[in-house]
């Protein structure tokens, strides 16, 4: 659920936002959470929606919070 606590614009926790293949952004090192890839670094297996990352995932290069994450609109 939304905080309030977060950086505008950002993800912010609203799922209605994601869909199943939607790509975001780490607005303090530019990482990109691709569901097709997973994270490595926490052993989250490749096919894992961003909305469905543990409550307790951060960004593997910068520690970033899941809810500060920017939503990659598609070309």
């Amino acid at each position: 659920m939304p905080s309030g606590d977060f950086i505008p614009g950002s993800y912010g926790g609203d799922a209605s936002k994601l869909r199943e293949d939607s790509k975001l952004e780490c607005k303090i090192c530019w990482y990109v959470y691709d569901p097709d890839q997973g994270d490595e670094y926490w052993q989250i297996p490749p096919g894992t929606p961003f909305a469905r990352l543990p409550g307790h995932w951060v960004c593997p290069e910068c520690d970033g919070k899941k809810i500060d994450f920017m939503l990659l609109t598609e070309d």
